[in-house]
């Protein structure tokens, strides 16, 4: 657990000796819940980020760019108003628990100086940024708490601040080996790491892990009496030291999965990576994290409209189908119509059927016909004939809807598939604004036009070091093709949704032409299957009919391989920025 309360305490450290002296240069508040402090200090400029998000809150140095909304938000414009060119003073934990105090020293409204507080409250979904003034009150925060949502304390602009309830655990900065040996001799018997975990405040249950395993060598060992002692002094000596060796942990793709202030000797060495900061490696952990998590929340309207279209879209196919099924018999009313005709000398009115030869088959076997008793011969000939001909009409018609209706649920599945490919805000525009272009989604009326740069496909390099460039949606697929090179090899995944791929070369290896078609085939619905079929011709053979759809293209002399999607190979070739 990355922002376990330990963690937050060399974070505090860390803030502390990089931002000391330094002045607020600039305030951004790029999400509701999450501030960037720019502070000039020791000649250079720091962004701290101040995040409060329910699933990621954190705080640490960050490089990323910032981008904010057009116009700021209350809190935002607050905090300028209180800490726009404050003196940074230092971070200060509150016991070990996962609450950080920002502390400033600005200048009040009479021009004196006074100290302004900036509170981060780590709390999962309760997590909170909280604008304290000198005498404790609260200025704003970022989320309002009132009683109807807690009945523990409210956080409202006047009122005292008050600090999340402690726990009754030791505070492990200030506890004696008696303090440990006294906390836990009522729980031996019990998991070590379990005992740890109820009795010392900041520790999570990854690090009461690593503890029991300094302790004696195992993660999920009994404590026992024999061991109280030694456990006591362990543990005392573990917290009394400084923890200055940022690492981050790493699955089989080097993806981050857990961040520590040390190594952990429970793990494998293998998988863990030092850092130069504790901030380099918390922001390496949470970015992508974040980033996917924020387009998730704010794709959610996007992809609920999508999924709803392609439902309706998929009831009408079904009914367009069950229509051209139905009209399939539809010659054999005309048939019956000539037939009646033909016989139509020999045939009285008011019958209710008449046997007739087919002369359509062989040897005209009699065929016996249904007629309307209250019509006259002529008039059920051309009531079969009406039949006929209205069920041909709504055939064609019905032919043409389907193809319209087919090549709408193939928009929105690939819409679809777009969404789950986007890792930045403006390729969720893109999708949105195109849809927008499309008719199937109403111009914000509050959102301004703004001109931002385009996004950029993924990159890859083959192992023969060739470059692989996919695309992430309609917009930049069309973007990716028409600016390629005639001769640069193009691939997409057959008959389905899915990225356009170009592979900088007109002849290619086979190792990376069949790279470049597995990244085709992950980066489609194919990306679960086996045995996918990707096309793939020269740039010079795709082809974007008139008024096409984006995305949407024709290609020829085209050549298929069948393909196993392979994650792995994604995370081995991409190109990190």
């Amino acid at each position: 657990m990355p922002m376990d309360g330990i963690t937050l305490g060399a974070v505090a450290e860390e803030l502390t000796a990089a931002l000391s002296a330094g002045r607020v240069d600039r305030i951004q508040q790029p999400e509701k819940d999450e501030i960037v402090l720019t502070i000039r200090a020791g000649g250079k400029n720091h962004k701290l980020l101040l995040s409060a998000n329910p699933n990621h809150a954190r705080a640490h140095l960050t490089r990323a760019q910032v981008t904010s909304p057009d116009t700021p938000p209350m809190f935002c414009m607050l905090l300028r108003k209180h800490l726009g060119g404050a003196r940074f003073l230092r971070v200060e934990q509150q016991g070990a628990d996962r609450v950080l105090h920002v502390c400033f020293e600005a200048m009040d409204e009479l021009g004196d100086l006074c100290r302004r507080t900036l509170v981060l409250e780590v709390m999962g979904r309760h997590s909170n940024l909280v604008l304290l003034e000198e005498n404790g009150r609260i200025v704003d925060c970022a989320r309002h708490v009132t009683q109807d949502i807690s009945r523990v304390r409210e956080l409202l602009p006047g009122l005292p601040y008050e600090a999340p309830p402690a726990q009754d655990k030791l505070n492990p900065y200030t506890a004696q080996e008696q303090d440990y040996i006294d906390a836990l001799s009522p729980l031996v018997g019990q998991r070590i790491d379990k005992a740890i975990l109820q009795t010392v405040s900041g520790v999570s249950t990854q690090l009461s892990r690593e503890l029991s395993f300094r302790i004696c060598g195992q993660e999920q060992a009994e404590l026992s009496i024999g061991l109280l002692t030694g456990a006591a002094e362990r543990l005392h000596a573990f917290f009394a030291q400084r923890h200055t060796a940022p690492t981050l942990l790493v699955d089989e793709q080097e993806n981050p999965i857990d961040v520590f202030p040390f190594p952990y000797l429970s793990r494998s060495g293998e998988r863990q990576r030092a850092r130069d900061s504790l901030s380099e490696a918390i922001e390496e952990f949470y970015l992508q994290r974040d980033r996917r998590d924020r387009i998730r929340e704010k794709s959610h309207a996007l992809r609920r409209f999508l999924q709803n279209a392609l439902e309706r879209a998929e009831k009408k196919r079904a009914i367009q189908l069950q229509t051209l099924q139905d009209a399939k018999d539809r010659d054999q009313l005309r048939k019956k119509g000539d037939l009646i005709t033909a016989q139509m000398h020999a045939m009285e009115r008011g019958k209710a059927f008449v046997d007739v030869p087919d002369y359509y088959e062989e040897g005209m076997p009699l065929l016996r016909i249904e007629l309307d008793p209250a019509l006259s011969p002529a008039e059920n000939a051309q009531r079969y004939y009406k039949r006929y001909n209205k069920l041909k009409a709504a055939a064609e018609l019905t032919k043409e809807q389907l193809q319209k209706n087919e090549e709408e649920i193939a928009y929105f599945e690939g819409q679809l598939d777009n969404l789950d490919k986007c890792v930045t805000m403006e390729e969720l525009a893109e999708i949105r604004q195109e849809m927008e272009r499309e008719g199937y989604l109403r111009q914000s009326s509050g959102r301004k036009k703004q001109k931002e740069a385009p996004s950029k496909p993924m990159a890859f390099r083959s192992s023969a070091g060739l470059t692989i460039l996919v695309g992430k949606n309609n917009v930049q697929n069309d973007r990716l093709t028409f600016s390629a090179a005639p001769e640069e090899t193009w691939l997409h995944a057959k008959d389905m949704p899915g990225s356009h791929v170009i592979l900088r070369s007109a002849r290619p290896d086979q190792a990376s032409l069949l790279e470049a078609a597995k990244l085709a085939a992950w980066f489609s619905r194919g990306k679960h299957g086996q045995n996918v079929p990707v096309d793939y011709t020269l740039r010079r053979y795709v082809k974007k009919p008139s008024g096409a759809r984006p995305g949407y293209v024709i290609y020829t002399n085209q050549t298929t391989l069948f393909v196993d999607p392979d994650e792995s190979l994604v995370a081995r070739l991409e190109c990190r920025p």
